[in-house]
């Protein structure tokens, strides 16, 4: 964990990163985390593969290759579109190259089944299916992890949001006095919706949800989708700290947290803002 700054900000001081992109170069952050226990049930499972899902750059689809090159199991990649290709960016190509079996399926098709989780014969193979961005149970329970291993509480607890797997891992752990920022990077996402799906306790929902902040307007268009401002931001970000975003993901968390900073209460005389780097591909 380190300090960070903000360019032309004064209160570097009170702000902390948790750096879970270290942890790997293609399994890092989140990502790690939404697979450990997945992989688990996999193997407790008897099953020799994995089949997940994933669009066009998703780091979970390249985490998920990456572990199973690791491991020597299959993996299949149910890919959103079936226009693409494993030549259509190079994130794509690098899964393939890793082992993947990339299957394109059209974006109907990958609704139906993004969530989709468990064991499922697939040609007479036992596979372990992984949600879209590892939004299950295992990945919730691997995400409540990364506050065990913080010796430090804070008052804020900042991240990207995409599937919500990690924040509501985060959201079932944090102490009962902190609040949890969420930076949904999709435009018009449904954070409570999405949240309660993948927590399945609409009761435990409501009680927890009065520790939630949602910044939801720094999307800049959407998913993988840019500014001039977001890619200025992020290029002056990285002339006053040792460590990098991507405009993907964190770089609109941190966009968002100059943006709001002074919305919240940051007076205490302990570190009160952290932010987890949930790790990613630069683009």
């Amino acid at each position: 964990m380190e300090s960070f700054n903000l360019p032309s900000n004064t209160i570097a001081s009170k702000l902390f990163v948790k750096r879970d992109d270290l942890i790997h170069p293609f399994i890092s952050g989140n990502k790690l985390r939404k697979l450990k226990y997945n992989i688990i049930a996999a193997m407790e499972s008897g099953c020799s593969g994995i089949l997940t899902y994933g669009g066009a750059f998703s780091n979970h689809l390249l985490a998920t290759a990456a572990a199973g090159k690791e491991l020597g199991i299959s993996v299949i990649g149910c890919v959103r579109g079936e226009e693409l290709s494993s030549e259509s960016n190079a994130l794509l190509k690098r899964c393939h190259e890793m082992g993947m079996d990339l299957q394109f399926i059209s974006r109907t098709a990958f609704l139906q089944e993004k969530y989709t989780s468990g064991k499922k014969m697939i040609n007479d193979q036992c596979y372990w299916v992984i949600p879209e961005g590892g939004a299950n149970r295992e990945g919730v329970q691997g995400c409540t992890e990364i506050v065990e291993e913080l010796e430090t509480a804070f008052d804020y607890y900042i991240l990207a949001q995409g599937t919500t797997t990690t924040s509501v891992g985060l959201l079932l752990s944090i102490p009962e006095n902190a609040k949890l920022i969420v930076v949904p990077v999709l435009k018009g996402f449904d954070v409570f919706g999405e949240m309660k799906k993948v927590l399945n306790d609409d009761v435990l929902f409501d009680v927890l949800q009065s520790k939630l902040i949602i910044w939801d307007h720094v999307h800049h268009g959407g998913y993988a989708k840019t500014s001039p401002e977001l890619i200025q931001f992020i290029d002056d970000f990285h002339q006053v700290n040792s460590f990098q975003i991507e405009p993907v993901y964190t770089g609109k968390v941190m966009y968002a947290f100059a943006e709001n900073h002074h919305l919240l209460n940051i007076n205490s005389e302990n570190p009160a803002v952290l932010f987890i780097h949930t790790g990613g591909i630069l683009h």
